[in-house]
């Protein structure tokens, strides 16, 4: 029970990007190279699907494992994404993830020296074999992803059924470690007019080459800081309107199909803006990115204002929250005055995964304290600087639900939708095609999957 109440959804889709062909590069004499598993609809689970999830688990430090329970869980998400293709509610996304797919494999390419290099890496042939491999999970991920969310839309819980469940499962709570709970004012450090001027120049002098005779492709795949789409020579397919940031948006929307624009300024830095196509709400574009990468001065900078903003607030003339509002830069916790939400969408944090650089900063502070402003990166790498207040220092506790009525809420809600996820599979095995390989005659499914299969 403990096992199941860490887990967001029952059948929850533990896949590794490219575990498959790594394992073929690890097998011994006698060894099944592959195989189809089991079939369920004209979805199949191979043999590798169930050694990825089985492999990974044995990372994350799980004992007891029984491939049967893999199997099963393989089943279940199949089956899922079966259905959901079928479910004319569910958006038919196949040629978006394509497309995806495509630009996950240039991204993940523009980390390796050439192409040859990045397959031999993750053990595939060719790229038309890697490429399939990532849209299949995504595929995967998608449609199992899009009919839990269709099956259990409306599931909830009231005050009686959390209070009820807390008292049948408290014994079996886990312990919580050590948290706290903290806010940010975060700023991206502002660049000289001076800074401003030499990327701007420097994506004139681009165009004018490009004008010159030189293609854009070439000049993005030399010069843009996109490490998704330069080597892709800066192309980005498939735009829906409203999808990127607006000063790109208006730009480019406002160019002729081939025309470049001058110099635009987005949150991300400076680009250089191509227009490859526009049908109704979707277009294409091609564009080279100078990254608005700031200089140790220009931190230096942004450090000592948000030291300034630290000192009216200790000083009592501002508050954190106002100082949040007024000041930062972190669309996600700006309007909520700055709180760090935690893996679970609390405002608590386990200790031990509060990040190196922070965790740094809070060393011997306490409940109210405020770091001096220090440079970190955000989520896309970018250099920003931050105060950090420790907002709450919470100890390590048994699960109580006068203190985490919350967190056992969301553990009531998730066993919810796992019985409605349960019951869904239940009511479809009867008028689904199922075939479960022979090998798995001995296994003792929690569904009735071998009453309906049709064993090979």
């Amino acid at each position: 029970m403990i096992n199941k109440l860490k887990i967001t959804f029952l059948f929850g889709i533990f896949i590794m990007l490219f575990g498959a062909n790594m394992m073929n590069a690890q097998l011994k004499q006698g060894d099944l190279v592959d195989g189809i598993a089991a079939v369920i609809g004209d979805e199949i689970v191979l043999e590798s699907d169930i050694n990825e999830q089985m492999n990974y688990a044995k990372q994350q430090g799980a004992s007891n494992i029984d491939k049967c329970e893999f199997l099963e869980n393989l089943l279940n998400n199949k089956l899922l994404v079966y259905a959901a293709k079928r479910d004319t509610l569910i958006d038919n996304r196949s040629a978006a993830i394509k497309e995806q797919a495509n630009a996950k494999y240039q991204q993940l390419l523009s980390q390796f020296p050439d192409e040859k290099t990045m397959l031999t890496a993750y053990k595939f042939r060719n790229g038309y074999e890697m490429k399939n491999a990532i849209e299949k999970i995504d595929t995967d991920q998608y449609y199992g992803q899009a009919k839990i969310q269709r099956i259990t839309d409306k599931a909830d819980v009231t005050p009686n059924e959390v209070t009820d469940f807390y008292n049948l499962y408290k014994s079996q709570l886990p312990e919580i470690k050590d948290e706290v709970s903290l806010s940010q004012i975060m700023m991206y450090p502002k660049l000289t007019d001076a800074h401003k001027d030499e990327l701007i120049n420097k994506l004139k002098k681009i165009k004018k080459d490009i004008e010159g005779g030189e293609t854009f492709e070439s000049q993005a795949r030399i010069f843009s800081e996109d490490k998704g789409t330069a080597s892709n020579g800066g192309l980005m397919k498939n735009i829906s309107k409203g999808q990127m940031v607006k000063p790109f948006e208006a730009a480019a929307l406002n160019l002729q199909e081939g025309e470049i624009s001058e110099p635009v300024e987005s949150e991300f830095g400076y680009h250089l803006i191509q227009l490859v196509k526009k049908s109704g709400k979707i277009y294409e574009a091609r564009h080279i990115l100078l990254m608005a990468t700031p200089t140790d001065e220009e931190i230096k900078t942004a450090k000592a204002k948000l030291d300034s903003i630290r000192g009216l607030i200790l000083n009592g003339k501002m508050t954190f929250k106002d100082a949040t509002f007024r000041f930062s830069d972190d669309k996600r916790t700006k309007f909520n005055a700055g709180v760090i939400p935690g893996a679970d969408g609390s405002n608590k944090i386990e200790r031990e995964t509060v990040p190196g650089t922070i965790s740094y900063e809070l060393a011997g502070l306490n409940k109210g304290d405020i770091t001096n402003a220090f440079d970190d990166m955000d989520e896309r790498e970018r250099k920003v600087v931050k105060i950090v207040k420790v907002e709450d220092v919470i100890p390590a506790h048994q699960i109580k639900l006068e203190t985490d009525y919350d967190r056992v809420k969301q553990m009531a809600l998730n066993k919810k939708r796992n019985e409605m996820i349960e019951k869904f599979v239940n009511s479809k095995l009867p008028t689904t095609f199922i075939s479960i390989d022979g090998r798995y005659d001995s296994c003792n499914f929690k569904a009735n999957w071998k009453r309906d299969s049709i064993k090979k």
